[in-house]
């Protein structure tokens, strides 16, 4: 039998038919493919595969049903269909439904931090010793048909270690610092009783969906962490950007004291994206360098969410609109071009002039913008840092110069429209 249309026969009755009902058979359908994923990279589906999905995604799109498998479909297919982007490598469409499915969903910190959690479980699996069972009673040897080349044990220990501190706010344990400290000679057995106190998502059906978020180019250990950490990033600045927004309504009720603990909380939050950089750092060269080169077209430069974060701050000069930053996120460059755009700079210029209020609260919210722009800056340096050591001499995944286009971004300044040492208002604003 030709082997092109023997594979066409196996995926040819996969899938859910558009009369279906619930999202149970959607989820099931996910899950298998999720499963042939981890067996050979989304890079490398097999075509009778991609062509099943695109049927039964048309079908779905025509009924307009099934969110949840439309958006794992857009995701799976975009490599397929010539729109591979940094939101769909990451799942972000699918992610995003989960942060609105249920009364008790997660917010997008609540949502960084299920996301590292599910590092630490995946990473305690990848480590149990060779022989030994682990969760659903899998060995080692077995996993390694799907999982190749797990971290050695110092780098998987540092990598544990950095995800506990961050998920531990979180934990349902006590003397979660304590266990931080101790975490480097911490028998498996007891990193397995810490994975059974991770957060998870509370309703199965929403746990089952983000079970299928993870969807590697490639078949090597550290892309799935690498992806978890990517989306945790998106997700912090997602809950920044939503504060810096609260502090342009405080700014326009005339409310300074609670506009600057929104940019408090703002700028509170990078210490969690600063704190993703050092997990990031544990990532092997080799591993980042084997499967980039299967992530061409998606780009941390195509983070809408931290564009929103940059133009809710104050509205970026013509050079950076007119940049690779904005040209790869037209909606978002849209909305900073719009007249009704409002931002934290011009509610701010537009208080001063129309309002006399206590002085007293005009230095804390000058302090509070200033120690935004000091975090933001901070973060940044870090990032150009870890990009030097990963990328060295390489092109951006983004079709930018990589490194020179990141060391260009540190002379950015958020506030930059209001002076000062650190873009916080100057003197006669």
């Amino acid at each position: 039998m030709n082997p092109e249309r023997a594979g066409a026969d196996r995926w040819a009755a996969i899938g859910p038919t558009p009369a279906d009902d619930g999202e149970w058979d959607g989820i099931h359908l996910a899950r298998a493919v999720t499963q042939e994923v981890r067996r050979t990279g989304k890079h490398f589906l097999p075509q009778p595969l991609l062509h099943r999905l695109s049927e039964i995604h048309d079908d779905h799109a025509a009924h307009g049903r099934r969110p949840h498998l439309q958006a794992f479909l857009d995701c799976m297919l975009d490599k397929h269909e010539g729109r591979h982007r940094n939101r769909t490598y990451l799942s972000l469409p699918l992610l995003e439904l989960l942060l609105d499915a249920t009364d008790d969903a997660p917010d997008p910190d609540g949502m960084a931090t299920l996301l590292i959690a599910d590092v630490i479980r995946f990473e305690i699996r990848s480590g149990t010793p060779a022989g030994e069972a682990g969760e659903a009673g899998e060995t080692r040897q077995a996993r390694e048909t799907v999982d190749r080349d797990p971290p050695d044990p110092v780098t998987l220990r540092k990598r544990l270690r950095h995800a506990l501190r961050f998920v531990a706010h979180d934990l349902a344990v006590p003397d979660a610092e304590e266990l931080i400290s101790r975490a480097a000679p911490m028998p498996w057995s007891t990193w397995e009783d810490i994975a059974s106190l991770l957060p998870r998502p509370t309703s199965a059906e929403a746990a089952h969906w983000f079970d299928v978020t993870v969807q590697p180019v490639y078949v090597l250990h550290d892309e799935y962490f690498f992806i978890r950490t990517l989306q945790a990033h998106e997700m912090i600045f997602t809950a920044i950007a939503a504060d810096v927004r609260e502090a342009v309504g405080a700014l326009r009720a005339g409310r300074l004291d609670a506009a600057a603990g929104h940019v408090d909380r703002a700028a509170g939050l990078f210490d969690r994206a600063s704190a993703l950089f050092r997990m990031v750092a544990t990532m092997r060269p080799g591993h980042f360098s084997a499967f980039r080169q299967f992530t061409q077209g998606a780009s941390a430069i195509q983070s809408e969410q931290y564009k929103r974060f940059e133009i809710l701050c104050g509205l970026p000069t013509a050079p950076r609109l007119g940049s690779d930053a904005f040209t790869q996120v037209p909606a978002v460059r849209a909305e900073a071009e719009a007249d009704a755009h409002d931002t934290v700079v011009r509610a701010y210029l537009d208080l001063r002039r129309s309002a006399r209020l206590d002085e007293a609260g005009w230095t804390a919210l000058r302090t509070a913008l200033g120690g935004l722009e000091a975090r933001h800056q901070r973060w940044k340096s870090t990032h150009h840092g870890l990009a030097a050591r990963m990328l060295g001499g390489a092109r951006g995944s983004g079709y930018t110069a990589g490194v020179p286009y990141l060391a260009e971004c540190l002379d950015n300044r958020l506030f930059w429209q209001l002076g000062g040492q650190h873009g916080a208002c100057g003197e006669g604003v």
